[in-house]
């Protein structure tokens, strides 16, 4: 089990954050053009095996992009705050790190959970016609608010972590 290295902010372990971002199914996914212009994309996300995965349109630029250039930046946002949250400005948590994404041409696996449980999140006319992305988290996760009171988010020192991704 890897926990941070960090002194100051929460201890948390690779596990922990896996278990929210399975919570989750929205995520900011940036990467670069054929070009070198920076692009990022709102998606949503199921995670299976310590992987994320994507739904893309076959023909959309994320679909593209992601095949040739195989590298991704991810944010995910985490909500906190409940009632708080409309009272105060309180900023979702976050998990962000680098990794690999590999954009399948069909669906890698279309009778197991991982593509039962994304199939729940798109609308019915992209089913069968989508591409999967599966993105493979690397180095390490950088999380902010995770682990901490709400309070606490007001300092980065207190509210920041590295997490080993093993």
């Amino acid at each position: 089990m890897s926990v941070t290295t960090t002194t100051q902010g929460p201890r948390l372990t690779a596990e922990q954050v896996w278990r929210e971002l399975g919570r989750q199914s929205f995520a900011t996914v940036a990467h670069l053009t054929p070009d070198g212009q920076p692009r990022s994309s709102g998606v949503v996300y199921v995670t299976g095996g310590r992987r994320l995965y994507v739904a893309v349109a076959a023909d959309s630029w994320k679909a593209r992009h992601l095949a040739r250039s195989g590298r991704v930046a991810v944010t995910v946002p985490v909500h906190r705050g409940g009632l708080l949250a409309l009272l105060a400005p309180i900023p979702p948590a976050t998990v962000s790190f680098h990794g690999t994404a590999i954009v399948h041409p069909g669906i890698p696996d279309p009778d197991g959970d991982v593509w039962r449980r994304l199939r729940r999140l798109l609308p019915e006319e992209r089913r069968e016609t989508c591409r999967v992305v599966e993105i493979r988290p690397e180095g390490a996760f950088l999380t902010y608010g995770l682990g901490v009171p709400l309070m606490a988010m007001r300092r980065p020192a207190l509210a920041s972590a590295r997490v080993p991704i093993p």
